[in-house]
């Protein structure tokens, strides 16, 4: 019979593989389908047609609907310039610490995932349960909407799905939907002193920059409503991270390139804020046309990830709560794969060991603790699925 790893073996073979999200997790995704297989468990896959790139999905127990999903997502973020201690590749434990690249966010969650669907295979559960492990969650849960649309066709309708985001093993009910759109300015160059006869990108892109900040002001400005008083901060967001542009200090700007992304509060319409800010692009791009005929403004969607609304007796919040005592409310204002879950038709909540303080930061842990209270947390799943 097939070794059965313990949840700290399987953490130590996910976080060895590097994937970050603009490489491949291909061997990661063989390595899970063959422990898997091994036991007996058949996986499935979907392969993104565009990278090599894979999520991995089974079932066991009962063939029929309403397994319990347990979700997760197998990118991380880069190590690139971070000052780490350890090697971010492998697990170390020290000081009530285990180190690593992804064992907060979120491997540490995908190993007790992948043990409790191997224990309760074992087991002879009367109640499914599912695994989904996605990618390019990184880059703004990109890959989560075609794994739960191939999902539909292959296992049994699940219904409750646990996300194991880092959460302190709190349940989540809410959090924020989030947009992104990358912004490209196309100016005119010009030598400075002339700057009125072109058109300085990084100049313009600054109004809309500007537009942002107005955003937040107004918005911060306004009594929340119930469902946007329960975030952090209470209200929809514009943000604008990263920006590039410009040849010389002495020429008109050519180009401008940023990203622009809204946090919106459950409740408010996301296509609304596309539509607000496309308009105010329209008005921007007239004044630098204006000037010079040709320059434009291309806006680019880059990710959408939909809100995750507190759902009323909602049957994935409740199972967490009952498995782990938690009976206060939790929302959060970071996005994640329970969304894109929930809008396809199932209940969902976050849970999972970890703090997200932890995620994305030089030497990234999680601590035996938490990761302890997620092995008895997935112990006491398996032991429900089977009575």
């Amino acid at each position: 019979m097939a070794a059965r790893l313990t949840p700290l073996e399987i953490m130590r073979s996910l976080v060895a593989f590097p994937t970050v999200s603009r490489d491949t997790n291909l061997p990661l995704v063989d390595w899970v389908e063959g422990y898997l297989g091994d036991h007996g468990i058949e996986t499935h896959r979907y392969t993104d047609p565009g990278a090599q790139k894979a999520a991995v999905f089974a079932h066991v127990g009962p063939w029929q609907e309403g397994a319990v999903v347990l979700s997760g997502h197998t990118d991380v973020v880069p190590v690139d310039g971070q000052p780490w201690e350890t090697d971010p590749y492998e697990v170390v434990e020290k000081e009530g610490k285990y180190y690593g690249r992804g064992t907060c966010d979120m491997k540490g969650f995908d190993a007790l995932a992948i043990w409790a669907l191997v224990e309760a295979h074992h087991a002879g559960i009367k109640r499914p349960l599912q695994i989904a492990l996605s990618f390019d969650e990184e880059i703004g849960c990109t890959g989560a909407p075609p794994m739960i649309e191939a999902m539909q066709p292959v296992l049994p309708k699940g219904s409750a799905v646990i996300v194991g985001e880092p959460s302190s093993m709190r349940a989540v009910s809410g959090h924020k939907g989030g947009t992104g759109f990358d912004t490209h300015v196309q100016g005119f160059e010009v030598h400075s002193s002339l700057m009125d006869r072109g058109v300085n990108a990084i100049m313009y892109g600054a109004k809309l920059i500007e537009w942002a900040n107005e955003m937040n002001a107004q918005n911060s400005a306004h009594p929340p409503g119930d469902v946007a008083a329960m975030f952090d901060p209470p209200f929809t967001t514009v943000h604008v991270g990263m920006i590039e542009g410009g040849t010389a200090h002495n020429i008109t700007a050519k180009d401008c390139r940023f990203a622009v992304d809204f946090r919106v509060v459950p409740g408010e319409d996301k296509d609304a804020w596309e539509a607000r800010y496309r308009a105010r692009v329209a008005e921007v791009e007239a004044l630098m046309q204006a000037v010079v005929p040709e320059t434009r403004i291309e806006i680019t969607p880059r990710f959408d990830v939909p809100a995750l609304r507190p759902e009323e007796a909602g049957e994935a919040e409740s199972l967490a709560r009952a498995l782990t005592g938690d009976n206060a409310s939790h929302v959060v204002s970071y996005g994640t794969e329970a969304g894109q879950f929930q809008q396809a038709g199932y209940s969902a909540v976050i849970c999972g060991p970890g703090d997200i303080a932890q995620a994305h930061q030089p030497n990234e842990f999680i601590s035996v603790a938490e990761f302890e209270a997620g092995h008895a947390f997935v112990q006491k799943l398996v032991a429900q699925l089977g009575s």
